[in-house]
This record gives structure tokens, sequence and C-alpha cells, in this order.
């Protein structure tokens, strides 16, 4: 789509196309003469929007903090959900996951076995040994933030503990490979060896995500594939990278009881840590974690 230098960018900034995204454009074409996968200008958020999410990251932020103050042996995990649902609502937010498509509560909170989407019950206590996803999501101002980290209850089996180091170690080489105009696949290459290198697996079927105007965007974010493959990154994406690595087999399934929690096949555990990041014209900047 041709656009006037002088005409205001389709980015919504209010700012002259010449003086916002004319030489961004012209480099996004060149890439996708050589058949890159480009990303919809629909994600591409403009600095006001960039403000607003970090805004949302903030809250979102400040509530795994509290979590993680107050996260013990012998609490439900209930608990935390009205840990996370009463600190969000006090800051003028709104948790995520409340009545999203129908999911029941303000947090989701993952043991052991549990890969993502568990659910808080009064009924479901943490046990010392117990490793935890907790995984908060906020919407502030109609702006969605998302981060996710793992908790050891007490003192962990070293196989527990391993594959919680691991998995964050897994998240942070996601992030090294994250580089303006660099792929996709480089972040899921990246994730994929660390994890196999350790013995581990990952899970294919969920992944990371686009994050700030909705709870979710385009595009999915795989942790598994190869370097130079997959969508371009380019400045204004926001994205989360939350690899979740198996002890065991990727093989997973949905609880038939709840239609929610998602659990590996073979019963071995499962761990998880999410961050929510701006790629910027250097590199990438981490909003929530």
């Amino acid at each position: 789509m041709n656009i006037n230098r002088n005409a205001p960018c389709w980015c919504g900034s209010n700012k002259k196309y010449k003086h916002c995204h004319l030489e961004f454009d012209k480099k996004l074409f060149s890439y996708a003469q050589r058949g890159a996968i480009i990303p919809p200008r629909s994600i591409i958020k403009n600095e006001e929007q960039i403000q607003r999410i970090k805004e949302s990251s903030k809250i979102n932020t400040a509530v795994l903090d509290l979590v993680s103050k107050n996260i013990k042996v012998g609490m439900s995990t209930d608990e935390i959900n009205t840990i996370v649902h009463e600190f969000t609502v006090s800051q003028g937010a709104i948790p995520a996951p409340l009545n999203f498509q129908g999911y029941p509560k303000s947090v989701c909170t993952s043991i052991n076995d549990e890969v993502c989407h568990g659910i808080p019950s009064p009924e479901v206590i943490l046990e010392e040994g117990d490793i935890i996803n907790v995984d908060v999501s906020t919407i502030y101002n109609g702006y969605f933030s998302d981060a996710s980290r793992m908790f050891k209850i007490g003192e962990v089996h070293p196989d527990l503990d391993k594959l919680v180091d691991v998995a964050k170690e897994c998240l942070e080489k996601g992030l090294e490979a994250a580089k303006p105009w660099g792929f996709m696949g480089d972040i899921a290459e990246a994730v994929q060896k660390h994890a196999e290198s350790n013995g581990y697996s990952v899970v294919r079927e969920f992944g990371g995500h686009g994050v700030g105007l909705q709870f979710h965007e385009e595009p999915f974010v795989s942790h598994v594939g190869k370097k130079g493959t997959g969508m371009l990154l380019v400045p204004g994406m926001i994205f989360t990278i939350e690899p979740m690595i198996n002890m065991g087999k990727p093989d997973i399934f949905i609880d038939s009881e709840d239609d929610w929690t998602v659990l590996t096949e073979d019963g071995y555990p499962s761990a998880q840590w999410e961050y929510t990041v701006l790629v910027t014209e250097t590199g990438i900047e981490i909003l929530t974690y």
C-alpha cells in the first residue's frame, strides 16, 4: 500500500509517514522480496501503545512479586488466586484470565505434571517438594500484559530443582536469540537445543503469543524450530516467550474434567517461565517478568 510521504503514518502515531514508518517499510519490503514472512501492521505497536502496555506490565510484575513474597507450604492455590485478584483490582486493573473463554479464575496455577492452565482450588494445597507455575495476566486501561514464574515449594528433589533452573535457562536462551530483523525460528532453535541438550523435551502445542492490544495476538511463538525461519522480528512487536519444558516426553493432554488443565501424558513434571518482550531498534526490552 503506497502512502504519501506527508500523510499520517499508518501506525496511528499522528506523525507524518516520512518521519515515522517510511524507512521501516522500505526495509520490510526488502525482506519480503527475499521471501520472509512479514508481520501484519496490526501487531506493530506505536509509541503510545507501547507506553500503555508498559503501564499494564508494571502492575503485572508487581502481582508476581507479591505472590513471590507470600507463596508457601500449606497454602491453597485458591489463596494465590485471592492474592492476585485483590491486588490487581486494587491497582485499578482487571485479571485478564477471569472469564476469558469461560476460564473461572484470575490466575493459572500449574503444579508438578501440570503444564499450564491449572485452575486454582481451595482443595489443592501446596506441599513440600512441589513445583508450581503461577501465570499472571493483567488488563490496565484496555492494554494487556502477561508473565509467569516457577516457584519451588520448600526443599525440592534435585531433579525438579534442575528442571526449573533449565526451564529458566531456556527462556534466557530465547531472549538472547531474539533480535530485531531476526526470525522467530532463532528463538525456537535456541530454546529447543538447550532443553534437549539437558535431556528434556519441549511442548509443541502451546507457546508464546503476541500481546498488548488483545490477550492473544499474532504471532504464535513456537519454542521448537530452526534458525532463520518463521516470522520476521521487527521493532514494535510485543510478544511472550514462554517455553514449557518437560522432564519426560513432549506429549500432553487436556484434563477432561475441567477442559482447561494441560498435563504431561507420561506424568513427568513440567516447568515454564514467561516474559513479555518488546522488539526495539537495537534489541529487545523485557516488559514484564
